[in-house]
């Protein structure tokens, strides 16, 4: 069992936005690692963050995605940082991965940068930057195709993935 596509890209990127359309319009199901880590500690990756530390979620993402793309055979939808793991990447190899991309200002306006995102709580726009200059080359590597999502609506998004990966509705 392998997903029909995987969606990876930076917070507020719109991945679960578009994953759920893309699953809706391929007739398949929509799965986001991040809410199998929510649901399987109760609590907020937010809070994990905080009370566990990075490492910590980490370990939790690297387990959930292993298990969502053996098991998974719709749309999947990683956490932001799920690439940096060298084990997941090599999971990815196999698989239809798009890296859904945003500049600095596009995300600003899309997440406000706000407190729920912990690892932007400090300088939110410098963190965005830092943190895209140490993952771009590794949504790039994982990635069969990168789909741009600036100044597109999420329909937009989704037709583009379908696109690129040359796959067709039922």
């Amino acid at each position: 069992m392998s997903p029909r596509l995987v969606l990876t890209g930076p917070m507020g990127v719109g991945k679960s936005t578009v994953g759920q359309l893309l699953a809706d319009r391929l007739g398949v199901g929509y799965r986001d690692t991040d809410d199998d880590i929510v649901a399987a500690e109760g609590r907020a990756v937010s809070d994990i963050f905080v009370e566990d530390g990075e490492p910590a979620f980490r370990a939790l993402e690297k387990e959930a995605v292993r298990q969502a793309l053996a098991t998974h055979d719709g749309v999947l939808a990683l956490g932001g940082g799920a690439v940096l793991d060298p084990d997941t990447r090599a999971l990815l190899a196999g698989e239809r991965v798009v890296y859904l991309s945003m500049d600095v200002e596009e995300a600003v306006r899309r997440t406000g940068l706000g407190a729920a995102r912990p690892l932007l709580a400090v300088n939110p726009r410098k963190q965005w930057r830092e943190l895209m200059e140490a993952r771009r080359h590794l949504y790039e590597e994982t990635a069969k195709a990168v789909v741009p999502t600036d100044g597109r609506t999420p329909e937009e998004v989704a037709e583009a993935v379908l696109d690129a990966l040359e796959l067709k509705e039922p």
